[in-house]
């Protein structure tokens, strides 16, 4: 059924109150179809909200996507590839392979959103991206319903980023997923970030992709609030990358700054860090602060409008390009 003037304030994980033109769910292609026949406004795709900053009333069509549905297409003694639908809770899917021993994806536990977001933001955590197991995905072209198949390479993956977020934002309506996983003996990746340290202090020995998804679980949930008690959208901006020469340079006046070097030889700092020696770090302006925890995290301690939220970050963005001269990028979708 097609609503109008209907709040969004419990569909996004910020818990911003504002209202969508129009609003529908839909839990197959057919039912899309209809709803965009009787789209009175431009449609816009809704999964599960955890990427959005809704700054104010959306004049659209906001279509909540709901197609589930996980099925095992093909499998061999090593491998096996899976069907997986858009509507499909992220973190749901990892827990699935999980429990059936399948590899690939334990990295990205207890990320949050809907598995159609990820393939628009090429979620990562931990030394992995969703680029690494996807092998392919199906989208309607919002313009005119046409199905389109788009493989990796179509996608255009990037650090946080991809095709849909870039020169085809806005134009599809991303409906499955096809993943590529491993059986057992899996290649574990524990060598970002806390994770090999957590194991190590356990006492686990041979990890197993069991291990790992417990202990990214842990971590997350140590660093960052649960959106259900505080309402944020995870980390705000990526953990910006810069050359060689400059690293240098800062690091001569910042010798504690920590850095991780990628395969293109470029130099990743934490956004985090960054933010946190600008001093923000658990500080709050009326509504609206940065985590205790975690300085990336910007959160809504309640009653906070869009509006305030953004202008918070741009003053954190601000102030770290002033003091570091290294300008933020959001992985939030502001809308």
């Amino acid at each position: 059924m097609m609503q109008k003037d209907f709040s969004l304030k419990h569909l996004n994980t910020f818990g911003i109150d504002v209202c969508a033109a129009q609003f529908a769910v839909f839990t197959n292609v057919q039912v899309l179809k209809d709803c965009l026949l009787r789209a009175e406004y431009t449609p816009w795709i809704l999964g599960g909200g955890s990427n959005i900053l809704l700054v104010d009333d959306v004049q659209l069509c906001v279509l909540k996507n709901e197609i589930t549905g996980i099925d095992i297409l093909a499998e061999n003694e090593n491998e096996l590839v899976i069907h997986v639908g858009a509507g499909v809770v992220w973190h749901d899917l990892v827990t699935w392979c999980i429990s059936r021993n399948f590899g690939g994806i334990e990295n990205l536990s207890l990320i949050p959103g809907t598995v159609g977001a990820a393939p628009i933001q090429n979620i990562g955590a931990y030394g992995t991206e969703l680029a690494e197991t996807l092998i392919s995905l199906r989208a309607m072209r919002l313009l005119d319903g046409e199905l389109i198949e788009f493989t990796t390479g179509d996608c255009e993956f990037g650090y946080r980023d991809s095709v849909f977020k870039g020169r085809l934002k806005g134009q599809h309506c991303i409906l499955d997923i096809d993943l590529r996983l491993t059986k057992p003996p899996h290649a574990i990746e524990i060598s970002y970030g806390a994770i090999n340290d957590l194991i190590e202090k356990k006492g686990i020995h041979s990890p197993g992709i069991r291990d790992v998804y417990d202990t990214v679980i842990e971590i997350r949930r140590s660093k960052l609030p649960d959106p259900l008690q505080i309402g944020n959208a995870g980390s705000f901006f990526k953990n910006p990358t810069i050359d060689e020469i400059k690293f240098k340079a800062l690091h001569a006046v910042f010798t504690d700054m920590p850095v991780f070097v990628t395969e293109e030889n470029q130099y990743k700092i934490p956004a985090g860090w960054l933010i946190e020696q600008c001093g923000w770090k658990g500080r709050r302006i009326g509504n609206v602060g940065c985590y205790e925890k975690q300085a990336l995290v910007i959160v809504n301690y309640g009653g906070a409008s869009g509006r305030e939220i953004y202008d918070h970050a741009m003053r954190v963005q601000d102030s770290v390009k002033e003091r570091f001269d290294i300008v933020l990028q959001t992985e939030v979708n502001v809308v």
